[in-house]
């Protein structure tokens, strides 16, 4: 089973968290017990999102579990969120033991503040490109992004695609385009 980590905080973006989410998690109904999605926040504390949802974590930043995959979505929250020694903290001890670390949107600057995109290519929202490249990052315009163990996704509704594509990454092309069957999104396999 493969654990995914989605880190949420104050003001985070729905769409980024929640549309990897469900296609992170669907590949379940299909094939048992091939993913464990967890929302990671800075406390068990409930979060308020961007436009007002209110979600609770499966686990803190102490609590949560070794990770496969980590993923971070954005929203107007990252700006303070990027420079809290805490999310710091957390990235520094799970980015070696996961296989990939993923952002939708503006969570590269995450990965940016980080150092762990410095001279790599990357994405993020068109409007944010110069200030992602101002850390050092060859900043490409694609739906996905993916340079070594780091895969970036573009704007919100890109993080769809950035669950198709781990999908495949992890399993197959075939599960990725069953579970895009299933939830009636078209995707084209050949740009996965």
């Amino acid at each position: 089973m493969v654990t995914i980590g989605i880190v949420i905080f104050p003001n985070v973006e729905e769409l980024d968290f929640v549309a990897p989410f469900e296609v992170l998690s669907y590949i379940n109904k299909i094939a048992l017990n091939s993913t464990k999605v967890i929302l990671i926040a800075p406390s068990l504390e409930p979060v308020q999102a961007f436009n007002g949802l209110k979600i609770l974590p499966d686990a803190s930043f102490e609590s949560a579990p070794a990770l496969d995959i980590l993923l971070f979505p954005g929203g107007k929250g990252r700006i303070e969120w990027m420079k809290k020694p805490s999310m710091k903290d957390f990235i520094q001890a799970h980015q070696s033991e996961a296989t990939y670390l993923t952002s939708v949107c503006t969570g590269a600057f995450f990965l940016a503040e980080a150092g762990l995109l410095l001279g790599k290519e990357a994405t993020t929202y068109h409007s944010a490109f110069d200030e992602l490249a101002a850390y050092g990052v060859n900043v490409v315009s694609s739906k996905v992004v993916h340079d070594g163990k780091i895969i970036t996704a573009a704007g919100v509704s890109s993080g769809l695609e950035l669950g198709f594509y781990l999908l495949r990454e992890l399993f197959s092309v075939k599960l990725a385009q069953e579970v895009a069957e299933k939830i009636e999104y078209e995707i084209d396999v050949s740009k996965l």
